[in-house]
C-alpha cells in the first residue's frame, strides 16, 4: 500500500498482524465453513474497536484519515471484517469527533459511558438505520419512539443491519411518533439483550457473509433517557447533512483496500501468463488500472484529510462524495477487466479473486450511490447550500 496519512507504528503493526490472521479465515467464512464470529473475535482481541476513541478516554484517538488507512489495510485482506469494523465506527465515530467540543451534561455523560463500554469491556456497536423501501435515508425512517415516564419506547423494523446478533449495542434511528415533522429523527442505543429486540436470519447475499447482515425488529423496546444519543432529540438529520462523511465515506477505505487486492491478483494473472505478459493490450490495461487505483487512493486520502482539517465544509463534504464515487467506479472497472487479465482464474471459486469480484459490487449499492455522489458534487459546484436539509434527499 502506498504511503498515506501518518499512523503510529504500533497501530500499523497491530493492524498488519490482524490482516494476516484474518486472510486465511476469509474464504471459509465466505463459504459458510467457518462462523464469521471467529474473525470478529480476532478483531476484538486486536484492540481495534477503540481506534477512534479519544486518548484521554483510553482510546487511540485516530483521525478520520488515519482510520481510513487502517481500514484499507484490513480491506485488502478481509473486506467483510473491515466493513464490520467500520459498522462499529459508523455508530460511534461522530461521537468521538464531538468529544472535544462543548457537550452538555447529558451529552458528556453519554459519551463517557460509550467510551467506557468500548475501552473497558470491548463492547461492539453497530448501526441500525436502513429500512425497506427507504434504505439509509433518515427522512424515510418509519421506526418510531414515544416518551415514557422513565425514557422511551421504540417500535419498528430495520433491514440490512450489519453485525446483527453479534454486536453488543445498536444505534437505532427513529422518528417521534407524536410529531409530523419529517426532519425530527433521533438516535438511541439499544442493547442486543433488551427485551423486545430480535433478529431475522442472515441475508443470503452473494458475498460478505462475515458482516452478519439481517433484519432487526424492535417491539416495544424500552430504553432509559441515558440511551438517547448525546442526550438530545431531533439532531440526527441536522448532524448528517452538515457532516456526512461517516454515512457517505466511512467504509471507502475498506473498498479501496479491496481494489488494491483485485489489482494485485490481476497483476499476478498477467505475470504468470507468458502470452498476456507479452501482450501490449494487457500490459497497457494493467497500466491504466494501476493509474486509476493511484488516483483513487490519492483522492481518498486527500478527502479524508479535509475531514480532519475542515470537517463539515462544502469542500470536505464534496470530497468524500468524490472519493466514494471514484472507488466504486474503479471497482466496476476492475471487474470488467478481470477476465481479460486473469483468464479463468477470475471465474475459479477456489481463488481469492473470485471472492473479491463478488464483493466489489457492494460498494456501489451502499450509500451514497454513484448518482447521489455526482448530484451532491454537482450541487456543491453550483453553490447550493447543502447544509439545508431540504437541498438533498437525505
Amino acid at each position: 500500500m502506498a504511503p498515506g496519512p501518518s499512523v503510529p507504528a504500533e497501530l500499523i503493526d497491530r493492524a498488519a498482524a490482524l490482516a494476516e490472521a484474518l486472510a486465511p479465515l476469509a474464504a471459509d467464512v465466505d463459504s459458510g465453513a467457518v462462523d464469521g464470529t471467529a474473525s470478529l473475535k480476532l478483531l476484538k482481541d486486536a484492540g481495534l474497536l477503540r481506534l477512534l476513541v479519544p486518548r484521554d478516554a483510553g482510546g487511540d484517538g485516530l483521525s478520520f484519515a488515519q482510520y481510513t488507512r487502517i481500514l484499507e489495510m484490513l480491506g485488502a485482506r478481509d473486506t467483510a471484517t473491515a466493513l464490520a469494523l467500520n459498522m462499529h465506527n459508523v455508530s460511534v465515530g461522530a461521537l468521538c469527533e464531538a468529544a472535544g467540543g462543548r457537550l452538555g451534561t447529558a451529552g458528556r455523560s453519554f459519551a463517557d459511558w460509550v467510551f467506557r463500554e468500548i475501552t473497558d469491556h470491548d463492547r461492539m456497536f453497530a448501526s441500525a438505520t436502513s429500512e425497506a423501501g427507504s434504505g439509509a435515508k433518515l427522512r424515510g425512517v418509519r421506526t418510531t419512539y414515544r416518551r415514557s415516564d422513565d425514557g422511551y419506547v421504540l417500535d419498528g423494523r430495520k433491514s440490512f443491519v450489519s453485525l446483527a446478533g453479534v454486536a453488543d449495542y445498536y444505534v437505532v434511528a427513529a422518528r417521534d411518533a407524536d410529531e409530523d415533522a419529517e426532519n425530527e429523527v433521533s438516535h438511541f442505543v439499544v442493547a442486543a439483550e433488551d427485551e423486545g429486540v430480535s433478529f431475522g436470519t442472515p441475508w443470503p447475499g452473494q458475498a460478505l457473509a462475515g458482516t452478519h447482515t439481517a433484519d432487526m425488529t424492535l417491539d416495544h423496546v424500552r430504553v432509559g433517557r441515558e440511551r438517547l444519543f448525546l442526550g438530545v432529540e431531533g439532531m440526527s438529520l441536522f448532524k448528517l447533512v452538515r457532516e456526512p462523511h461517516w454515512m457517505v465515506s466511512g467504509y471507502t477505505g475498506a473498498y479501496l483496500g479491496l481494489a488494491g487486492a483485485i489489482l494485485r491478483e490481476l497483476t499476478e494473472g498477467v505475470r504468470s501468463s507468458p502470452a498476456r505478459a507479452a501482450s501490449p493490450v494487457a500490459v497497457r490495461e494493467l497500466g491504466r488500472l494501476s493509474t486509476r487505483l493511484a488516483a483513487a487512493r490519492a483522492l481518498t486520502h486527500t478527502a479524508c484529510g479535509e475531514v480532519d482539517t475542515a470537517r463539515g465544509t462544502p469542500r470536505a463534504n464534496a470530497g468524500v462524495h468524490a472519493a466514494k464515487y471514484a472507488v466504486g467506479e474503479l471497482l466496476a472497472d476492475l471487474m470488467a477487466s478481470a477476465p481479460q487479465l486473469a483468464g479463468t482464474a477470475a471465474l475459479d471459486r477456489r481463488r481469492p479473486l473470485h471472492r473479491y469480484l463478488r464483493e466489489a459490487p457492494f460498494c456501489s449499492v451502499m450509500p451514497a450511490k454513484p448518482d447521489e455522489c455526482l448530484e451532491y458534487i454537482g450541487k456543491t459546484a453550483l453553490g447550493v447550500n447543502l447544509a439545508d436539509a431540504r437541498a438533498f434527499d437525505w
